[in-house]
């Protein structure tokens, strides 16, 4: 098949538009998406691989891969960086969200219908610790990953991978600037695609990884940025700032730190079947990558309708579909469960309520249960309709952090974090995600995720705590949480 514009089309629509998204269709009955991911890889480029698995074992429609040179937004406090072919802006920012909304708002993209939700646009996280420009959060704790706070780079070459269908879209976005010529910007796009399409002709060699029944992790190879008894103390005054009144719940959190011993492409193969999840991802910022497998989604906005859908209440998945079914009613059975879900619930309406067209906020769907690969979980749906003068960015900045890695009231429970954990928490409880040309967003909190910085890899795990909150037990939850991805770090330096 031919791209979808032709020479004269693309020029037409040159007259309007500086972002045109040109694509070829071709068959994937060959590929998966990670050995498209592979065949595309080259460490001099930033690079990007998102899947999704929901309910526990329906793969999600489309796989989105992308391989691109750094063009890029960083910003470290007050500090933001732009680079583009070989040139450095750098500047002072009081808002670095706003830095990623502005740079947007010089595209113009070109809209098809038959694209996928994300065919260009900036990929990259956003560490938790912004939270120091938007509330009145002390910032006081060491930085010991020295990441990044905001780290998005452009990404104009995206394969979508139609899991349904199982063809793929080779889609090259020609970024148009006013002295391009546009017959030569869309030869070079042609060439670009041709490119791209003979890279997947490529033969790979992966590492075998053996699939190993892994029951007890050696937890004394990792190091943990908490002391127990630290750790157990600080439950105790969570508990009495809860007893006080100035709290309902936090989320208290460690990290734990080891030398990674094999690629970390490897440490994501090992994640994406071990807890297979609706948002899985590697991000490949050259020295820093993020791998992740993160049930919960922080924002979506598409086409004006924003999504966040808050979690809380956990159980173990069932053996069979009848124990399934038990366990689920019992769940949503549990006064506990229900009471700390409603509050999430009520936190999200107001968080969308600030950004929201007024009388369109709503809980679409009510405390639901939906069933992961290892356990279930307590669902909302909450929706608004964004007002014509917001961004989705703003939308962003609105929820985040979201209730479910901080805790309620939001703020104090953000003085308390900062009070009690020992260090920033970096992209951790963070947003992972997307930002379209079009302005669509997509983010999942940044939560079951793998920090590997050179050869060091971090993982994070945080408890909620309340009221009747067991110190041992919480800290307990912490150590079982990341030991699902310490798991996978240790299956994948087992690959061969």
């Amino acid at each position: 098949m031919s791209v979808n514009l032709s020479l004269d089309e693309f020029k037409k629509l040159a007259r309007d538009y500086n972002v045109i998204p040109v694509y070829k269709e071709i068959l994937s009955d060959i590929d998966t998406p990670l050995s498209v991911f592979q065949k595309i890889y080259s460490p001099e480029r930033f690079s990007f691989l998102f899947e999704s698995v929901e309910q526990g074992n329906n793969i999600g429609r489309y796989s989105f891969i992308g391989s691109s040179l750094p063009v890029y937004i960083k910003t470290k406090g007050r500090f933001a960086e732009f680079y583009n072919n070989g040139q450095i802006l750098c500047k002072n920012t009081s808002d670095p969200i706003d830095e990623l909304k502005n740079h947007l708002k010089n595209f113009k993209p070109a809209k098809f219908e038959n694209l996928p939700p994300f065919w260009g646009g900036f990929v990259g996280y956003v560490a938790y610790d912004v939270v120091h420009f938007y509330e009145p959060i002390p910032d006081s704790k060491p930085d010991i990953l020295k990441l990044p706070d905001i780290f998005f780079f452009l990404s104009d070459e995206v394969i979508a991978f139609d899991n349904i269908n199982k063809t793929i879209k080779i889609i090259v976005s020609a970024v148009l600037e006013k002295e391009d010529d546009t017959e030569e910007k869309y030869n070079e796009t042609i060439r670009r695609i041709n490119q791209i399409e003979e890279k997947l002709c490529r033969e790979i060699r992966l590492s075998r990884i053996p699939v190993i029944d892994i029951k007890d992790v050696k937890i004394s190879q990792w190091k943990s940025n908490f002391k127990k008894e630290e750790f157990l103390k600080a439950v105790e005054k969570c508990k009495f700032y809860i007893k006080e009144g100035d709290i309902i719940q936090v989320v208290i959190s460690q990290r734990f730190h080891k030398k990674l011993k094999t690629d970390p492409i490897n440490v994501y193969r090992s994640v994406r079947s071990i807890n297979p999840s609706p948002y899985l991802f590697y991000l490949d910022f050259r020295d820093i990558k993020l791998i992740g497998s993160s049930p919960e989604i922080l924002v979506s906005v598409k086409n004006g309708k924003i999504l966040t859908k808050p979690i809380a209440g956990t159980r173990p998945r069932g053996k069979t579909p009848e124990e399934d079914e038990k366990l689920a009613l019992e769940l949503l059975r549990d006064e506990k469960e229900r009471a700390e879900h409603l509050m999430l619930v009520d936190l999200a309406r107001n968080d969308v309520g600030k950004v929201a067209k007024s009388g369109t906020v709503k809980v679409d769907r009510f405390m639901y249960i939906e069933n992961y690969s290892h356990v279930m979980h307590i669902v909302s749906d909450v929706s608004g309709i964004l007002r014509e003068e917001m961004h989705p960015l703003d939308v962003l900045k609105s929820v985040f952090p979201v209730g479910t890695v901080s805790g309620a009231p939001k703020v104090r429970a953000m003085q308390i974090i900062e009070e009690l954990e020992p260090e920033k928490r970096g992209p951790y409880a963070g947003a992972v995600g997307y930002v379209s040309f079009d302005g669509n967003i997509d983010t999942a909190i940044a939560i079951r995720t793998a920090i590997v910085r050179k050869d060091d890899i971090y993982i994070q795990a945080g408890a909620g705590i309340v009221a009747d909150s067991i110190p041992e037990k919480e800290y307990e939850e912490t150590v079982n949480k990341a030991k699902a991805m310490m798991k996978a770090v240790e299956m994948a330096e087992n690959a061969q």
